[in-house]
């Protein structure tokens, strides 16, 4: 009877031994679950800080971009203003050159005139001086003739 006893006991002993190795088999199973679990995570971080980075990146050249962009169109208004300048200085110039054209024709013109009457003036000193001449003949032939009359 005690042989059976000790029989039970030793039973009962190998299934509690097989009871908690079960246990541990479970908890190291667990464990390592756990262990998975963390790495996926960390993984899911840095893929998210990855995303974050490129995100930002992304944004950074879209800036960059702009930047570009706006310093074409300063570039583009600098040109354009230089050119409108350059067209005021110039239509600066053609009125200048216009108005020293009117003048010149103005002071040709007054030479012209001043021309005409020299001329004009000569003209009449030249009749003057042949009526002169012309009295004096006259003059002249009335004293020749009174003379024939004596």
């Amino acid at each position: 009877m005690k042989m059976r006893e000790k029989e039970k006991k030793e039973e009962k002993m190998r299934e509690k031994e097989k009871k908690e190795e079960k246990m541990r088999e479970k908890e190291k199973k667990e464990e390592k679950m756990r262990e998975k679990e963390k790495k996926e995570e960390k993984m899911r971080e840095k893929e998210k800080k990855e995303e974050k980075m490129r995100e930002k990146e992304k944004k950074e050249e879209k800036m960059r971009e702009k930047e570009k962009k706006e310093e074409k169109m300063r570039e583009k208004e600098k040109k354009e203003e230089k050119m409108r300048e350059k067209e005021k200085k110039e239509e600066k110039m053609r009125e200048k050159e216009k108005k020293e054209e009117k003048i010149r024709e103005k002071e040709k013109k007054e030479e012209k005139r001043r021309e005409k009457e020299k001329r004009e003036e000569k003209m009449r000193e030249k009749e003057k001086k042949e009526e002169k001449m012309r009295e004096k003949e006259k003059k002249k032939r009335k004293r020749k003739r009174r003379r024939k009359r004596k």
